[in-house]
């Protein structure tokens, strides 16, 4: 069993750092920085770091882009890319982290944010093991830091892929069980419904208004009906859907003119991802016609989609897969490959051209005030980084 070489005291100290600062989707700012900051004290030269401005692309806005950073090595070789993503969801904010024996926790009601700055800090820790073992002695090596992945892969979909490179090799640490490398993802798409009726006294005259409001449950009981909401398991393919935000009305004695809907889909297959929005599109249409005042003017919808991210999946002898795999045993470790139902940086890195596995770091109960880091877990991710680059 070989392992590398690798200071876990200080590498458990970063997590901490990087953990206890606060950093949700569109505020990755402070994250950044300390990162940088561990890396020129590292040796790392100002012009091999960069912020790609994602944040300028991204519809939301944010306060800085993805940060990229490039350990040129002896020229010679496979280039790797190493990443992770800053931000943490809403929960995280204000995360106190504590060592509990061998595991982390926040000491306050909030989560923790170990989704994603354990995969961050085991990326820095790689970094900074090989520079201290003499950047020159190793083939090429990007780090990517991203920014806005919990709220849609924002900082993955606008990344630069110019400032990256070509990369032969990459390798995505999120969450999970550091044996798993997840090979492939599902692909999601959204949509927002808006259904229009219209108004009349619910009381005097109901006869003279056309409700949004049955409109929209017309729609969303024969989508159920027709097996189209939840899980979906059709002859063309399988797939999920979710009708998850329904806002509308101002008061009980007004026909409601306007509902506004939020949707999602999701699908291995994009061609059934795309169906499954098509039948959902096509049962707010019928039922906004099917209603109508009393003079025969029927509701109508706007609809608009976008796609978060399209499914992808590398092949089982993939050459990231394979050198994943053959890292992981030489740690003592026995890997499995995995595709996930829900969207990864990877995704988006794979419509880059950068076809990249995902790893674990100990992650446990993300997303939750009862979020907790596996320390031998994070150990050996920082392990299993500093070999992929070293």
């Amino acid at each position: 069993m070989a392992h590398v070489e690798v200071n876990h005291s200080e590498a458990l100290q970063r997590f901490l750092a990087l953990t206890a600062i606060p950093g949700k989707s569109g505020e990755e700012l402070g994250v950044a920085q300390r990162i940088v900051g561990y890396l020129e004290a590292a040796g790392v030269r100002p012009d091999q770091i960069h912020f790609d401005g994602a944040e300028t692309r991204a519809l939301g806005g944010g306060n800085c882009g993805n940060l990229i950073v490039k350990l040129p090595g002896n020229g010679r070789g496979p280039v790797t890319l190493l990443s992770a993503h800053m931000d943490t969801v809403p929960i995280c904010v204000g995360s106190q982290p504590a060592v509990a024996g061998e595991r982390v926790h926040s000491s306050i009601e909030t989560g923790l944010g170990a989704d994603d700055r354990s995969g961050c800090a085991a990326v820095l820790t790689a970094a900074i093991e090989r520079l201290r073992r003499g950047d020159e002695n190793f083939s090429p090596a990007v780090l990517g830091f991203f920014v806005q992945e919990e709220i849609g892969l924002v900082g993955a979909r606008h990344l630069d892929v110019t400032a990256v490179g070509k990369v032969d090799r990459a390798f995505n640490f999120d969450g999970g069980s550091v044996e798993k490398i997840t090979i492939g993802a599902i692909g999601g798409q959204r949509m927002t419904i808006r259904v229009l009726g219209y108004p009349a006294h619910a009381g005097v005259a109901p006869q003279e208004g056309a409700s949004a409001t049955v409109m929209a449950a017309h729609a969303i009981s024969e989508l159920a009906r027709g097996g189209w909401l939840g899980r979906i398991e059709k002859p063309q393919g399988v797939g999920t859907a979710n009708v998850g935000v329904i806002v509308g009305g101002d008061a009980t004695n007004v026909i409601t003119p306007r509902v506004d809907l939020k949707a999602e889909a999701r699908s291995h297959d994009s061609e059934m991802r795309e169906r499954i929005v098509a039948e959902i599109r096509q049962a707010f249409e019928s039922a906004a016609a099917s209603v109508k005042t009393a003079d025969g003017r029927a509701g109508r919808i706007e609809f608009e989609s976008r796609v978060d991210y399209d499914s992808f999946r590398l092949s089982e002898d993939h050459p990231s897969v394979a050198a994943a795999e053959s890292a992981l045993r030489a740690l003592g470790r026995e890997p499995y490959q995995e595709v996930s139902n829900g969207g990864l940086d990877a995704n988006w890195l794979y419509l880059h051209g950068i076809e990249a596995v995902t790893l674990g770091c100990g992650q446990r109960n993300i997303h939750t005030a009862d979020e907790w880091l596996d320390l031998p877990e994070f150990r050996t991710a920082c392990e299993l980084a500093t070999r992929l680059i070293s």
